[in-house]
């Protein structure tokens, strides 16, 4: 290799390795490095849970998977989420589709988590969401409803 490649080489392989480090390995980063624990005791997934903007989220379990729907309180959005648990943790994707719009503004998805623990009397997801090309990261909190289905 001739002297006047070092430069060139030396430079390629830096970007490559910032490259590597600020694209990470995918959509876990967004989120942070959440563990797994238990349920809290007497908890399970499936229920009704309530969000001011968001409002009530129906969640579903089957075999270990996640099925949701939700409508906004102001009605111009609903929803759908499916994903997988391990304990306390959910990991999901979600679709949110808009009440009379067509084209590629109708309809947004992305990915997201909750964490299942307990309030005060009731159980509650910790959760953060975010859009699928964004590494910007939204709350999304939720208290079960005890007695709705």
């Amino acid at each position: 290799m001739r002297a006047r490649s070092w430069p060139f080489l030396g430079i390629l392989v830096v970007a490559l390795a910032v490259m590597s480090i600020a694209c990470g390995s995918g959509g876990g980063a967004k989120f942070g490095n959440i563990k797994a624990g238990e349920m809290p005791a007497g908890e399970s997934w499936p229920g009704v849970y309530y969000n001011q903007v968001y409002g009530y989220l129906h969640m579903t379990e089957q075999d270990g998977n996640i099925a949701g729907r939700w409508k906004r309180t102001d009605g111009s959005y609903w929803g759908e989420l499916s994903g997988t648990v391990e304990g306390n943790v959910l990991h999901f994707t979600w679709k949110e589709h808009k009440y009379g719009a067509v084209g590629p503004s109708a309809e947004s998805n992305g990915s997201g988590i909750f964490v299942y623990k307990m309030g005060e009397k009731f159980g509650e997801l910790a959760g953060q969401y975010s859009l699928a090309d964004s590494d910007q990261v939204g709350e999304w909190h939720c208290v079960k409803q005890n007695g709705m289905k």
